[in-house]
């Protein structure tokens, strides 16, 4: 069943649960009303007779029992034919003093003997009372007692009540026939109330149909403040996603043709000179100094392969491991690069500052040397000889984060290339990477490594002014709370986007400490 056929029968069900339970409750309202009323009326009745009977025969107990009970039943005689109500005088024993007829046509239907017991059980002045239906309809039977002399009388008194019975019945009909136009005046208004309801839900089904059948660009233009514009609102957004999730798939397939493209590119170039050279060797006399230059090309293009199958394992590694973090000494990170980088400086004549105040860092120290080594030597293959390379680190956002700053003069990068520097054997100078050993990895390496740190960073850079990259880490437990545990494709304190200006650091100067610094 369709939704606006359930939200049809719901309405129709609950408008006639309604209006029969509040239906019941006025006609029975009305009927006890009306039957309290007659219980009323024939208690006031039969204690009118009761006090006829007693007055009577007070007014001739001077003249024996036997004439004041005459005198009592004629004063009752004569207001009962007045009232037309029944009228029955017992004794004790169940001899009958007025009312033969009448008491034997009221034992035909009730039991007299049972009412005389519940009157004797019921206490001193009250009546018990009891409803017959008979053939004349519904009557309603009163008993009291009272004292006369040394006998004790029971007064029955019996009334018809069969109009307030032949009322609720003509009510009830009268009733039956306006719920019968309720109902199928409120069915027709509760259809229309349904599909009203649930047209912004059709609508919204033929657009997801639509953008099933490819209309990306199809949106729910229901923009009102209740339930179904947010549900209209959250569709919109699921689009969205689910469309940029899309896209995002297709640049990931195109990502990944162009790795393998680029992968294979790269094993040509070196496997294109091994297998040349070894043939020229094996095929060819040679002098002495072309079999060492062929065996030199060999060896390089070999240790080429070689390093390209270290990055790729490292890469692919990365993506699937989880990192349990430990503190790591900010300065020990310094002294190391300091270590390695020195030698390349004072080989090229580069100008380099290493300083980095003492910290405790969260994460994995070989990885974060390897970001550090990675960019600091990305640095040093951008600027000539005699440039200058500065890496400064210090506490910033209420020592909650650890700041890293890497400039260098060198000769920069465009726009259109910074943004995809982070793609895998992606070079911005392809025959100067060649020629100094690079294979295009480093920079994916390093994204890999703040994501899985949790980190984030910041890349700006000019053509011809150099390059600078500012970079978060989050400080281990004591400095800051640190993450126990560091998941490799989570970003829960980190950003997957390059630039995010949370990189910016701030410190006091005088704090930094200096590891070393190389002067041309």
């Amino acid at each position: 069943m369709r939704f606006t056929g359930r939200l049809f029968m719901w309405i129709m069900v609950l408008m006639t649960a309604a209006s029969s339970a509040f239906g019941m409750w006025m006609l029975d309202s009305g009927f006890s009303r009306m039957l309290r009323q007659e219980r009323e009326q024939a208690g006031q009745e039969i204690l009118m007779f009761q006090y006829f009977l007693e007055i009577g025969y007070q007014s001739g107990s001077e003249y024996g029992d036997v004439y004041a009970l005459r005198k009592a039943i004629e004063s009752i005689e004569a207001n009962a034919d007045r009232t037309d109500n029944g009228c029955v005088i017992l004794d004790a024993e169940a001899q009958c003093y007025l009312g033969e007829q009448e008491l034997a046509r009221l034992s035909a239907m009730a039991d007299i003997d049972a009412m005389r017991r519940m009157r004797n059980q019921s206490g001193a002045n009250n009546y018990v009372w009891q409803i017959i239906l008979g053939q004349q309809g519904h009557e309603l039977i009163g008993m009291c007692d009272s004292q006369l002399g040394d006998t004790r009388y029971y007064l029955l008194v019996s009334r018809n009540i069969q109009s307030i019975y032949d009322t609720r019945e003509t009510t009830v009909r009268q009733y039956r026939i306006i719920l019968l136009v309720q109902l199928a005046v409120g069915g027709v208004c509760a259809w229309l109330l349904a599909r009203y309801l649930t047209r912004p839900v059709r609508q919204l089904g033929e657009v997801a149909g639509q953008i099933a059948g490819g209309a990306y660009d199809r949106r729910s233009d229901y923009h009102r403040r209740d339930e179904v514009g947010e549900l209209a609102e959250s569709f919109n957004i699921m689009a969205d996603r689910l469309v940029e999730q899309m896209r995002e798939k297709e640049r990931e397939a195109q990502r990944q043709e162009d790795f393998t493209a680029a992968f294979a590119h790269e094993l040509k170039t070196p496997l294109t000179s091994i297998i040349g050279y070894s043939q020229m060797l094996d095929t060819m006399e040679l002098k002495p100094e072309e079999r060492r230059t062929a065996s030199h090309y060999i060896y390089t293009q070999g240790k080429r392969l070689e390093q390209l199958s270290h990055k790729l394992l490292e890469l692919v590694s990365m993506e699937k491991q989880d990192l349990t973090g430990r503190p790591v000494s900010a300065k020990e990170l310094g002294k190391n690069l300091w270590t390695t980088m020195r030698p390349i400086w004072e080989r090229r004549r580069i100008r380099g500052k290493i300083r980095m105040e003492q910290a405790m860092l969260w994460g994995d120290g070989e990885l974060l040397l390897s970001l550090l080594y990675n960019l600091l030597d990305n640095a040093a293959k951008a600027v000539e000889d005699g440039g200058q390379i500065d890496l400064e680190g210090r506490c910033i956002g209420e020592e909650k984060w650890y700041g890293i700053r890497i400039r260098d003069n060198g000769r920069g990068i465009s726009q259109e290339e910074l943004s995809r520097i982070t793609e895998p054997f992606y070079m911005v100078d392809k025959s100067r990477s060649r020629k100094e050993g690079g294979a295009g990895l480093g920079m994916s390496l390093c994204r890999k490594i703040l994501e899985l740190h949790g980190g984030s960073w910041k890349l700006q850079s000019t053509l011809g002014q150099g390059t600078e990259i500012l970079i978060r880490l989050p400080l281990a437990e004591g400095t800051a709370k640190g993450p126990a545990r560091l998941k490799g494709r989570s970003m829960e304190r980190g950003s997957r986007q390059k630039e995010t200006d949370s990189g910016q650091t701030s410190g006091k100067e005088e704090s930094i400490l200096t590891q070393g610094e190389v002067r041309a």
